[in-house]
């Protein structure tokens, strides 16, 4: 999916910047990232990422990602870790500034796709999303109207 995407920014103009051998598509300094969620229809809400899911993809969540909600206190004032800094480091392959589009969807072979949102997805520290904005696409049905 990340070359279909990537092949139709450069159709709309947009850029396809190489990160760690996968291509992304960015349209308007916001980078599409496809993440496909489950196998079966399952609820938007119940998205999570598997627990052994790359540090490349926790960082690109993180760093190019929505800033979480604003909590009981400021997170610029409170210490952090060399390994909290370095998931919020952002990708310099992408663009400091690049934001993150995130396409998450669910589909099974022989079933195509069953649901796909688009938003800006927060990473919580249980491997859960918390949606700043989020939108329903529809589906191609490749009936008429």
């Amino acid at each position: 999916m990340l070359e279909e995407l990537a092949d139709e920014a450069l159709a709309l103009g947009g850029a396809v910047r190489e990160l760690r051998g996968y291509d992304f598509a960015v349209i308007n300094g916001w980078a599409l990232f496809p993440f496909k969620y489950s196998d079966r229809p399952i609820p938007l809400d119940r998205a999570r990422l598997r627990a052994d899911v790359s540090a490349q993809r926790k960082r690109l969540l993180t760093a190019h990602g929505p800033e979480p909600r604003e909590g009981l206190f400021p997170l610029e004032d409170v210490p952090t870790t060399a390994d909290y800094d370095k998931l919020h480091e952002a990708f310099e392959e992408l663009g400091r500034s690049t934001k993150l589009v995130s396409v998450f969807f669910t589909a099974a072979r022989g079933e195509g796709i069953h649901s796909i949102h688009w938003g800006e997805a927060h990473l919580e520290d249980d491997r859960t999303f918390t949606w700043s904005y989020v939108e329903a696409l529809p589906l191609y049905t490749g009936k008429g109207p």
